[in-house]
């Protein structure tokens, strides 16, 4: 029996039950590919063994794909998850002078600051606007709003 073969006689079959187990119509297309490739990679194993229904050998080989598929996108959201949970961890200037500094002596240290600092600074953690809002207020770029605020955040560290 040749590959061709193989596929046009359980392709449906095989379809339609990865289909049952992801209810996702490209994701059950994906996998059956897969599971014809691995299918012919190992044929020789299913010829010295033949006990099993071919059908039976190629829903064993479809779920084990099927696990080995589910098991990496559990994995890659464990990692994203804790990716996002490292990011909060990491230290932020804009949050440790709302929770830790007094805050008096936040404004005292801003009006240090030119006018225009000031005002990104303030739109940015008082008036919590993105940077492409700041520079829509400057009639400015995104980018020089996230540069200015830069630069005031490094004045203020500096008059520590």
């Amino acid at each position: 029996m040749d590959k061709d073969t193989i596929y046009q006689e359980y392709g449906d079959f095989i379809f339609k039950y990865l289909f049952t187990l992801t209810n996702d119509f490209h994701s059950a297309e994906e996998l059956t590919q897969e599971t014809f490739y691995q299918a012919v990679k190992s044929i020789n194993n299913y010829h010295s063994n033949g006990k099993a229904k071919f059908s039976t050998w190629l829903c064993s080989i479809a779920k084990n794909v099927w696990l080995q598929e589910t098991n990496r996108n559990n994995k890659k959201q464990q990692l994203v998850t804790s990716l996002s949970l490292e990011e909060t961890k990491f230290y932020d200037l804009e949050e440790e002078y709302i929770r830790h500094e007094d805050v008096m002596e936040f404004f005292k240290k801003a009006r240090r600051l030119s006018e225009e600092k000031r005002e990104i600074l303030y739109l940015r953690l008082l008036g919590d606007l993105s940077f492409k809002e700041i520079g829509t207020v400057f009639e400015r770029t995104e980018n020089w709003a996230r540069v200015t605020f830069y630069r005031a955040k490094l004045e203020l560290r500096k008059g520590e």
